[in-house]
């Protein structure tokens, strides 16, 4: 009479090995960590694109940049807003120092490549907030896949181990171990699909978002040159 060999993955993943066991936890963790990542992502780009709509037909059609500074907290999600407040602040400071120097030595005060570089390290500063938390999507596409296949390994060496212990390799025998193995591959792959697709999706959401503020960047550049310094 021959035993039935139980082999559905419930049972696999029950009968596993310890080691086995952990491998699918850390697996099982980590996708989990980059769905959390993935929807609040899709909230935090969905609030920033929304709020530099907002400020770029503020910003358009203000009257002057004093009065948009003023009102610059009410776009506190725009990334658009920050690298604006940056440029403005630059430019104040200048316009100090400029008063300063007029008054004690009548000497004209050129300092555009100061806002440039405002301007420059904003979008840095924002474009790094924006690719946050996006490195262990990387990571968890390139591992997951590896994490897996160390859980499908362990799993065959068990199978290898019981055959030694009983001198039979019949299915009631290697079933349970290849049953581990391969639902460890499957949830290794699982876990590192979706993460590439999460990550790549937002990463050229970024590249996006990156490239808006160095146009506006540029714009406002243009609108500092033509009104506040003088060309030479």
């Amino acid at each position: 009479m021959n035993a039935a060999v139980n082999t559905s993955g419930l049972d696999a993943l029950l009968q596993a090995s310890l080691v086995v066991q952990l491998t699918l936890l850390i697996l099982i963790g980590l996708s989990v960590v980059c769905w959390a990542i993935g929807f609040l992502k899709y909230k935090q780009f969905k609030a920033v694109e929304a709020a530099n709509t907002v400020f770029l037909n503020k910003f358009w059609k203000a009257e002057s940049l004093d009065s948009l500074y003023e009102n610059a907290d009410v776009f506190k999600n725009s990334t658009i807003a920050n690298v604006f407040i940056a440029g403005y602040m630059e430019m104040q400071k200048l316009a100090g120092k400029k008063a300063k120097e007029t008054e004690s030595k009548g000497i004209h005060l050129s300092g555009i490549d100061n806002v440039e570089r405002a301007l420059k390290k904003a979008v840095d500063t924002e474009s790094e907030a924006l690719e946050s938390r996006l490195t262990l999507l990387a990571t968890t596409g390139s591992t997951g896949p590896f994490i897996g296949l160390f859980g499908t390994v362990w799993g065959i060496m068990g199978s290898f181990h019981k055959i030694g212990q009983t001198g039979s390799a019949s299915l009631a025998v290697v079933a349970p171990g290849i049953s581990e193995a391969l639902i460890a591959t499957a949830i290794g792959l699982a876990a590192a699909i979706p993460a590439v697709v999460i990550y790549n999706h937002f990463i050229s959401r970024v590249r996006k978002q990156e490239t808006a503020m160095n146009n506006f960047g540029t714009d406002f550049l243009n609108i500092a040159k033509r009104n506040f310094f003088n060309q030479n």
